[in-house]
């Protein structure tokens, strides 16, 4: 609760970074679509050919893309943070001219990311009951080993590959404080979703005209749970980096408290 309270004071000094979550989300919608609607149009073709070998290609390339958008507004997310954290005052503006100024490295580390998730999915898909176990461990330990790739592409500029081993390096000193703010983050968010679920379960059970204002209620309250807390990781994430780095923080993440959060027990 101490970093979520420290993630919601930088949040409340930078109001407009929720921004970022949004435009990724509506990025993520329109180039969803652009794929979706050729790769429909191709699996319903009534050819002798197999349209597989172009619906999997496709697939990959919406894989890739995606992983692009959501890595590219991650990074302008944390490059804001890291800003505000240095005792600045970012925009939005500022925050994607750093997320463009490191567009070469995030390339590489979403084609890195496309694949392991490509391969994961493939696991999980194929080899049945098993398959699904070891592909939800190898992917939770996948995610908690590069939680601070990002951070440190972003910041220190290294190739994907120093970058990752350096992640690999910092979470053996701070893997604590990774899983635990991890899980607390998702009780969060499960928590703080129960109202928009009520609302929703609520529209289900009553007739119009209720129905509809309960239903809509519902699903802004969960999206705006979901942005928020997208927001907030991002936050956490850049303040776990700086202080796994030794890089000392101003304002919420600068007290003892959250030192004292963040330290070895």
């Amino acid at each position: 609760m101490q970093l979520a309270r420290a993630s919601w004071e930088v949040l409340k000094a930078d109001k407009e970074l929720i921004a970022l979550p949004v435009l990724s989300l509506v990025s993520t919608l329109v180039v969803a679509a652009s794929f979706l609607i050729p790769m429909a149009w191709v699996g319903r073709s009534e050819t002798e050919q197999n349209p597989a070998w172009v619906i999997l290609p496709l697939a990959f390339a919406a894989y890739l893309v995606l992983a692009y958008i959501t890595i590219f507004f991650n990074a302008a997310l944390v490059h804001a943070a890291n800003e505000r954290l240095e005792g600045g005052d970012p925009t939005v503006g500022s925050a994607l001219r750093g997320a463009a100024a490191r567009a070469g490295r995030l390339f590489p580390w979403a084609l890195l990311s496309a694949t392991v998730s490509a391969l994961l999915r493939a696991v999980e898909e194929r080899a049945g009951a098993l398959g699904k176990v070891v592909s939800g461990i190898a992917g939770m330990a996948w995610s908690l080993v590069t939680f601070l790739v990002i951070p440190i592409l972003v910041m220190e500029d290294l190739r994907v590959g120093e970058a990752l081993k350096r992640s690999t390096a910092l979470f053996k000193g701070t893997w604590g404080e990774n899983v635990a703010a991890r899980v607390g983050f998702g009780l969060l968010g499960f928590l703080l979703v129960l109202p928009g679920i009520a609302a929703i379960a609520g529209a289900a059970a009553l007739g119009d005209p209720v129905n509809p204002l309960l239903l809509t209620l519902g699903v802004v309250w969960i999206l705006l749970v979901v942005l928020v807390l997208s927001t907030l990781s991002g936050i956490f994430q850049t303040a776990l980096y700086r202080y796994a780095a030794g890089k000392p923080s101003q304002g919420a993440f600068g007290s003892a408290d959250l030192q004292a959060a963040f330290g070895a027990k």
